[in-house]
């Protein structure tokens, strides 16, 4: 099987790419600097010989969009929307003109289109689409708007050969070096794994096989339109996540962090307090509905495992792939 994979370089994309082409599919990555077998050009605005690979494709996993890891300024805050809506568009302008077209699209999306909560989680169905939520940051809906964005390019797309769904994915946890696991682990090797400003605010994450699994279902899935949330069904308060990753490294002690001492924290790892101060109460609804078994539902399972995977030095272990 054919699978594109537009912007697929980064932490994703790289664990999507490893597991997919480790089942023997062809896997085609689409990047603006290709340097592996594989790798093709692209620039993530504008149609070129890469619209080849989508044509006659069997299934597109659109990961492209600035990395949100970084400080929220406005000149980053309009490349990460940009980034977003420019590579969808053009992805769903090749999609619509193919002669062949992939029988589906797979959009990434963000669970941060939910508004910051603690009184309930959010699924698909009954969630609250933030952007409007009293007493927070005014540039958080800039985010919300991003993600709305990032999904209405995707539906309004003309591809009337090709199943769409919308992946509002969670943090994606891996023991790759540079990703999310790797840099709260990193802080919690040194005692800082501590409650931020209380530690009240819910993480919602998913475990990288979890994930790899979710995408082969969806595409596999032929019932399934819209956006779906990829997330465990377990969402924890930050202070209980960060105690259980602090047991999977046994490190006895984290100490605690004010919201300044997040804002100075943040700018030294040219990050943004929203990732640590938002409580995304994010839970998979239409997955569970539609059968979806998770092999790492549970946090504390979950820590331990990608602990183990990192200290043997190897991502180890990837899922099989069926598509």
């Amino acid at each position: 099987m054919k699978i594109v994979i537009p912007g697929g370089t980064g932490q994703v994309g790289t664990v999507l790419n490893r597991a997919l082409s480790a089942a023997g599919h062809e896997v085609v990555v689409l990047t603006r600097r290709p340097a592996a077998p594989g790798e093709v050009a692209w620039d993530g605005r504008t149609t070129g010989a890469w619209a080849g690979e989508v044509d006659g494709s069997d299934v597109v996993i659109n990961l492209a969009g600035r990395s949100v890891s970084c400080r929220y300024t406005p000149a980053n805050l309009r490349a990460m929307m940009d980034s977003r809506v420019h590579s969808t568009r053009v992805v769903g302008e090749v999609i619509g003109a193919a002669a062949r077209p992939p029988r589906v699209w797979l959009q990434m999306s963000t669970a941060t289109v939910y508004a910051h909560r603690f009184d309930a989680p959010n699924d698909e169905a009954t969630g609250v689409i933030g952007g409007t939520e009293p007493g927070v940051p005014g540039y958080w809906s800039y985010s919300v708007d991003i993600a709305r964005a990032w999904e209405r390019e995707q539906e309004e797309a003309d591809t009337p050969g090709t199943r769409k769904v919308a992946l509002r994915s969670a943090m994606v946890m891996s023991p790759d070096r540079g990703g999310v696991f790797d840099v709260l682990s990193w802080m919690t090797r040194l005692g800082l794994g501590g409650p931020v400003a209380g530690g009240g605010q819910y993480v919602s994450w998913i475990h990288d096989h979890d994930f790899v699994r979710a995408v082969e279902f969806l595409a596999d899935r032929d019932d399934l339109t819209g956006p779906v949330n990829l997330a465990a069904p377990e969402p924890l308060p930050q202070r209980v996540f960060m105690r259980h990753l602090r047991k999977a490294w046994r490190m006895p002690v984290g100490l605690p962090a004010t919201r300044w001492m997040a804002e100075v924290g943040a700018f030294a790892l040219r990050s943004d307090t929203e990732l640590l101060l938002k409580s995304r109460r994010v839970v998979p609804g239409r997955l569970l509905d539609a059968g979806f078994g998770f092999t790492h539902p549970s946090w504390p399972e979950a820590a331990r495992d990608l602990a183990r995977r990192r200290r043997d030095g190897g991502r180890g272990g990837s899922s099989s792939i069926t598509l």
